[in-house]
């Protein structure tokens, strides 16, 4: 039994290792050139978006991990009762239950390495890629001035230095017209300037030394001295509409939205549509994690009640029993942060219900019987071919 085990245990890690890494590539490449769009036109480097990407794979991880458990554990059992296995090792006096240690175990590695994902995982991806967007931003981008260009990324602003140290952050002889408001020009003109970086802000400034300010409003015009005069930019603007001030629930970590949750007064300024955000959050940490192992113990008797079907049908099968499973699971997001209905209801529910299927059809795949239903379903298409033998 335990050589058994043991190379169950070994096939379930392989297809798990493959498909994770398929999955995988497959969402980072769709993503990449989501991402790409944030530096159109910036001097952003392909090494640099695929160490974004590597942040990013915490949150990917975490949707992936109950769905490459799952399709495991099926084409493992799928096979074995293709080839007979399952038949032979019953005949021996194998029971599925003592088949059980090996997916078990997997399940609930599967199931903790998800939580070590929701629990710390995540909120680590998220904070190191917004950090190394903002320095990407700042170092590589366009906004690293040029000297002797005009920089116009910022919407309304142009930029101009005749010498720039980009390392230091100092400029000379620089030049800035601010257009954004309307029926109003502002140019500033300093011998001096230094730009000034403030990651938690997401903001830069740059702060100019003895320079002058022509403010021109339709006929009118202003010169003023200064002696020190800064202008905001918010990195917000450059990279398209990327918000890097913003709180999102999402991106907290789990023992964050825990106390928040028992505290709204920790977010005095949040309305209440964000603390159901913050609830429906906290219980989707807790459930996709659990969905690993329940999907997991669900496809044993799936694959062995649906025995026969070649391995492209069976992956087909088990990704519609998981569309199942995750439309269930976006409705009950939705509905929690709208208010329809309370978050750990709507969250909890799929998990509920693939624990009474996965018991009940594990008793029926024990004793070799099929339900009904999917005696029905498999047999779907005799009707058909009884009819065309008539006409």
């Amino acid at each position: 039994m335990k050589l058994l085990n043991r190379q169950i245990f070994l096939e379930l890690l392989k297809l798990f290792g493959l498909t994770v890494s398929c999955l995988l590539g497959l969402i980072l490449v769709g993503r990449m050139l989501q991402l790409r769009s944030l530096f159109l036109s910036q001097n952003i480097g392909f090494l640099n978006i695929l160490q974004l990407f590597f942040y990013l794979t915490p949150f990917f991880l975490l949707l992936i991990t109950p769905i490459a458990t799952m399709l495991s554990v099926f084409l493992t059992f799928l096979r074995m009762s293709t080839d007979n296995e399952l038949v032979a090792l019953k005949a021996s006096g194998v029971s599925l239950y003592r088949m059980l240690p090996a997916p078990v175990l997997f399940c609930s590695l599967c199931t903790l390495f998800a939580f070590s994902i929701s629990f710390w995982g995540l909120a680590w991806g998220m904070d190191m890629f917004k950090t190394k967007l903002y320095y990407f931003a700042k170092t590589h981008s366009k906004f690293a001035l040029q000297p002797g260009v005009f920089n116009k990324e910022f919407p309304g602003i142009t930029f101009y230095a005749h010498q720039v140290d980009n390392e230091k952050g100092e400029l000379k002889f620089a030049f800035v017209r601010d257009d954004s408001i309307k029926g109003t020009s502002v140019v500033v003109v300093a011998p001096e300037a230094e730009v000034v970086s403030k990651p938690r802000q997401a903001e830069i400034h740059v702060v100019f030394h003895n320079g002058r300010i022509f403010r021109q409003s339709g006929d009118e015009l202003n010169i003023l001295k200064f002696g020190k005069y800064s202008i905001k930019l918010d990195l917000g603007k450059l990279l398209t509409g990327f918000n890097f001030v913003e709180q999102k629930a999402k991106d907290m970590p789990f023992f964050q939205l825990r106390d928040i949750r028992k505290d709204h007064s920790l977010m005095p300024h949040e309305n209440e549509r964000f603390f159901r955000k913050v609830d429906t959050e906290f219980y989707k940490r807790l459930t996709l994690p659990l969905g690993c192992f329940i999907l997991g113990m669900f496809a044993i008797p799936i694959a062995s009640v649906f025995r026969g079907l070649k391995q492209q049908y069976g992956l087909l099968l088990a990704m519609g029993l998981f569309m199942v499973y995750y439309t269930m699971f976006s409705i009950g997001v939705s509905m929690g942060e709208s208010g329809t209905i309370a978050p750990e209801y709507g969250m909890w529910a799929p998990d509920i219900l693939f624990v009474f299927v996965a018991l009940f059809g594990m008793r029926y795949a024990n004793l070799e019987r099929t339900p009904t239903v999917v005696h029905w379903l498999l047999h779907l298409r005799l009707p058909r071919r009884k009819g065309e033998v008539e006409a």
